[in-house]
């Protein structure tokens, strides 16, 4: 069963701890940042981040669509992120990022955009623990599913075999009951989701339906 982590960028923000609390089944909160430049959206940084951590015992998985990336490292994990995932795109010396997040003591990973092939990450299969498969183009919530990826998510499921590695493998966009069974057959492991569990009711339903849609997918 994959790890289903809610993005609160489909959350209510006028009431985000109450929202934080409603996700409280979830092992992993999806935070993510972005600055205008790296994507064209602006979402929220280390304070909220802070300030919610206290409220939630989830692993805080913090996506940063920033650039440059690197001087605000130490900050999100001071801030309280457990795991850290940066753009391939947008780090010319992703190897050194990856170096740098672990010696925060969080787990460090990296995201890749549509358009960009998965060779690219084929140089820190050493160092990384997350890989986060973009099935949407980054920037904004409620995007519809990108079949393309597809094909990716299979490669990358491979790199992370022939590696002998622990790496989480997930995907963040348009995920729903109808494609998470897609994505994890694929090789998914991790499955961000925002408006699938968010413009629910009972968020902790809408949690355990993206569960047992994977579950579907292997039987």
């Amino acid at each position: 069963m994959p790890i289903v982590a809610p993005s609160i960028l489909a959350s209510d923000f006028s009431n985000l701890r109450q929202e934080v609390s409603e996700v409280a089944s979830a092992p992993w909160l999806h935070l993510d940042v972005m600055d205008g430049h790296f994507v064209p959206n602006v979402s929220f940084g280390m304070p909220v981040i802070k300030a919610l951590r206290p409220h939630s015992k989830a692993k805080f998985d913090v996506h940063l669509m920033i650039e440059p990336v690197d001087p605000f490292l130490e900050a999100f994990a001071k801030a309280g992120a457990d795991h850290i995932t940066v753009h391939v795109e947008g780090n010319p010396h992703l190897h050194r990022t990856l170096q740098t997040i672990h010696s925060l003591g969080c787990k460090a990973g990296v995201a890749i955009c549509p358009a960009t092939p998965p060779e690219a990450l084929s140089q820190v299969m050493d160092l990384v623990d997350i890989i986060l498969v973009m099935t949407v183009n980054p920037g904004f919530g409620g995007q519809k599913f990108l079949e393309s990826q597809l094909p990716k998510i299979r490669t990358l499921a491979g790199m992370i075999r022939q590696s002998g590695r622990d790496i989480v493998l997930g995907v963040d966009g348009g995920i729903d009951a109808a494609t998470t069974p897609r994505v994890t057959e694929a090789g998914a492991t991790m499955l961000v989701a925002g408006s699938s569990i968010f413009g629910k009711q009972d968020r902790s339903a809408a949690i355990a339906a993206l569960e047992q849609a994977s579950v579907a997918s292997v039987i």
